[in-house]
């Protein structure tokens, strides 16, 4: 099974990018988007042997997340549950024969950290504790843009950000705890070497120079390692300020 994840920043835009080349090149059987910024009225392409599950934000152009699956998933849930959290189209849950794909647009703190103490104080507990839930049932697979540089590795200047958003020690602390609850970074478990990236900001030709962040996880419930094949990051795609991430199991 190979699922791929890609914050697309707009769906409409990375449209007209390759979208469908990238698709159709990587035969991915599950591929969760973040930051789609539309709802699936505004999007008319049809995308052959997908079925589509979309949660799109109240506020019209923002956020959003979809769901492309090949095999019809046995059920699928819009958000936590939680209606503090849930009016920005961020999670979608979809439930399949032996785990739980659960995709996830993190909040950003943003700039001045406006949104730190909702980030890390709420957020984030109440992520957890969702999935956590539902690895009572089956293992659980969760996937997108954490928003969030875990270590100095997964960043290329982390001096020069450690109070900026996404390196903060508030932040990565809080990533520290999806890690001590068991969940397992598949590109770090397989991967340890420095200069790998999932983001590059649009200025000074950042993504040029790899001057980046790895923001964009796959993360998997422990029951689910001994069929980790492959963790991958796909920095030559471009069409967004993200590449494209995902895992091989087998």
């Amino acid at each position: 099974m190979k699922l791929i994840s890609w914050n697309v920043n707009g769906i409409r835009s990375v449209l007209g990018k390759g979208l469908h080349d990238f698709l159709a090149a990587e035969q991915a059987d599950i591929v969760c988007l973040q930051e789609t910024k539309a709802r699936a009225e505004q999007v008319p392409d049809k995308f052959d042997g997908y079925e589509i599950v979309w949660n799109s934000a109240e506020k019209a152009g923002y956020s959003g997340t979809a769901i492309f699956s090949k095999t019809p998933p046995i059920s699928t849930r819009l958000g936590m549950g939680l209606d503090i959290h849930d009016r920005e189209g961020r999670v979608i849950t979809a439930e399949f024969a032996d785990f739980y794909v659960v995709n996830v647009y993190v909040p950003n703190s943003k700039r001045e950290l406006t949104r730190l103490d909702y980030r890390v104080n709420s957020w984030g507990p109440d992520f957890r504790a969702y999935l956590k839930n539902l690895e009572k049932t089956k293992p659980v697979i969760f996937c997108g843009d954490m928003n969030v540089a875990h270590k100095e590795i997964d960043i290329a200047r982390p001096k020069a950000n450690v109070m900026n958003a996404g390196f903060t020690i508030e932040e990565r602390t809080d990533f520290d705890s999806f890690i001590a609850e068991g969940f397992i970074d598949t590109f770090r478990e397989l991967e340890s070497g420095p200069n790998h990236y999932t983001w590059w900001s649009y200025q000074s030709q950042a993504r040029e120079r790899n001057i980046g962040w790895r923001i964009d996880y796959v993360c998997i419930s422990p029951a689910l390692r001994p069929q980790l094949k492959e963790a991958f990051i796909r920095p030559h795609v471009t069409g967004s300020d993200h590449c494209p991430v995902g895992v091989v199991l087998g």
